[in-house]
């Protein structure tokens, strides 16, 4: 009799929360058989406790908050879901890899660790793990070919490592109704005799910062500011380099998802195999290229950005724009749209549409077609081997739960972080889209290509991530040149990777450095690294933002008479 109450007791759960998961791409029965198939698989697991864990962010709180509650009621297996800081997920998954020993049943981290990942082989391959121990509690509608993502997420090897369960991009963020507004554009023309719009190039963008805060500087009695950003000692300072930010200067080669031989982070590949990062060994990033990045960075921040942003970390400063004084900002993730588009905030109008949008990034001097233009975070389902059997198969049950039809494209539409196409073509987005500034076209566009995360290149994303910003944080203070915190970070990256060169870490994927040469020598050499431009900031180039649009809808990523 007790398995016949759980049994009542799972379906009242299937038929209450289905009412919550609206909308779905599913039809009712449809649903409802997604959610009772979960019920039905986890009897093994009832009265079991599974601990995962992600990051602090919105759709990480849904879960956390409503769709760990949901799938404790269905399955009677209870499931603690805790949000930390992204350093800190990092810091618990190294720890587990190192020592073996179990902390959490599942983790959502990054694709950005697939390098790592494929080379420790201390996570399941999901392409295995579906077709063996965790084959019967593989959800059969899955539809692993509806995810975005999951092309950032498979190894050289081909298999799948991690499945997404959010995903979002750094793009360009603006205030339209000031870059709309007649008296602006009309100033704007007359000082530097082109089209206020959507900045083309970072000359552009430079223009626009020096434009807001040294000409205008009051909108509506408040001081207003041509730039955003942030730049305390932190972890997340790392992040704001290694998601992309050399490679929107044009810092490495051409090649999506990234860029070959020369990568983001400079990181020179042969095959699977990195063999430098510093320029006397074909390396990139401490380059001219990466080293104009960097100081770009830093001109802009000191220049054109609130006093108070220098001390400002990754989530600090990313409700900023929403107070109403910033004209744009380069280097915006898509993870904030939720929160600035909330009514009642300066930057949203009464009927709930947004006085801002947002735009691809503008690219720097060095950039050139066919480069990767930015970055897409993908926070995605990881299981460690050192996870008991059976509690990894309970957590892979909560992991599809998260990401399945049934409950996807409303976490959508709570998160603002889609994964599936299926989720983002939906109907209820086409509507909702006015109110999202421009986030549901980029993700229909064939733009969205372009933006992609650190890839199978980067050996130990832990050991070396951790290199960048006690470097750049030595540039912003100016303590280093930014060609001294560019040269300091080359050389440290490559003794880590001459450790895992001697460590053998990764087998025919492991790094094998090149012999340093005289740097001039790979600068002469066809594409990066590439030898400092004569002219760093061409003339700026801007796009109407509505004509932008327009070319998306033609599957185009701008229009055709665009150049910059």
């Amino acid at each position: 009799m007790p398995g016949i109450i759980r049994a009542q007791d799972a379906s009242a759960a299937v038929q209450k929360w289905a009412e919550e998961f609206q909308p779905t791409t599913l039809s009712r029965d449809e649903q409802i058989k997604e959610l009772e198939w979960f019920a039905k698989v986890a009897e093994p697991f009832r009265g079991q406790t599974i601990n995962v864990v992600s990051e602090t962010i919105t759709t990480h709180e849904y879960e956390a908050q409503t769709l760990a509650r949901a799938f404790s009621e269905i399955t009677g297996i209870t499931l603690n879901h805790d949000l930390i800081q992204e350093g800190d997920v990092i810091e618990k998954l190294q720890t587990q890899m190192q020592s073996d020993q179990n902390i959490y049943d599942a983790y959502v981290n990054d694709s950005d660790l697939i390098g790592t990942h494929f080379r420790y082989q201390k996570v399941v391959p999901l392409s295995d793990w579906m077709t063996g121990e965790g084959k019967k509690f593989t959800l059969e509608t899955l539809d692993v070919d509806d995810f975005m993502g999951k092309s950032f997420t498979t190894g050289p090897d081909g298999k799948l490592y991690q499945l997404p369960d959010q995903q979002f991009a750094n793009l360009y963020w603006f205030r339209y109704d000031w870059f709309t507004d007649p008296k602006l554009k009309e100033q704007f023309q007359k000082i530097y005799g082109y089209e206020l719009g959507v900045p083309v190039n970072w000359s552009a963008y430079e223009d626009i910062a020096e434009f807001f805060s040294e000409h205008v500087k009051q909108i509506d009695g408040v001081q207003v500011y041509g730039h955003m950003d942030y730049g305390k000692k932190d972890p997340s300072l790392g992040w704001r380099f290694t998601d992309a930010w050399l490679s929107m200067a044009g810092e490495g080669d051409k090649g999506i998802p990234n860029g070959l031989p020369v990568d983001e982070w400079g990181i020179r590949m042969e095959g699977c195999r990195p063999v430098g990062s510093s320029v006397s060994r074909g390396g990139g990033t401490n380059s001219p290229a990466a080293v104009y990045a960097l100081q770009k960075y830093i001109d802009w921040l000191k220049k054109y950005a609130p006093p108070q942003a220098a001390g400002m970390t990754f989530s600090e400063a990313g409700p900023v724009p929403g107070q109403g004084n910033i004209a744009q900002q380069i280097f915006w993730y898509t993870a904030f749209t939720a929160d600035l588009a909330k009514p009642g905030l300066p930057v949203v109008n009464e009927d709930g549409t947004p006085k801002w949008r947002m735009a691809p990034s503008p690219h720097g001097a060095y950039w050139e077609e066919g480069m990767k233009l930015g970055y897409q975070d993908a926070g995605s389902w990881t299981l460690m081997k050192s996870t008991p059997l059976e509690r990894r198969q309970a957590a892979w049950l909560y992991a599809q739960f998260c990401v399945c039809k049934a409950v996807s494209l409303k976490k959508t539409h709570v998160g603002l972080t889609p994964i599936r196409d299926s989720d983002i073509q939906h109907e209820s987005f086409t509507k909702r889209a006015p109110e999202l500034g421009g986030l549901v076209e980029f993700y229909r566009s064939p733009a969205r290509v372009a933006w992609t995360p650190t890839g199978n290149n980067v050996p130990d994303y832990p050991k070396l991530a951790q290199l960048w910003w006690a470097n750049v944080a030595e540039a912003v203070t100016g303590e280093k040149t930014a060609q001294q915190a560019m040269d300091n970070l080359a050389s440290q990256q490559d003794r880590i990777l001459q450790r895992l060169e001697r460590a053998g870490i990764g087998g025919e994927c492991a790094p094998k450095l090149n012999e340093e040469e005289d740097p001039q020598v790979w600068l002469d050499r066809e594409g990066a690294p590439k030898p400092k431009l004569d002219n760093e900031k061409p003339q700026g180039a801007t796009v109407d933002y509505d004509r932008l649009l327009a070319a998306w809808k033609e599957n185009k990523v701008m229009p055709d008479d665009v150049k910059g």
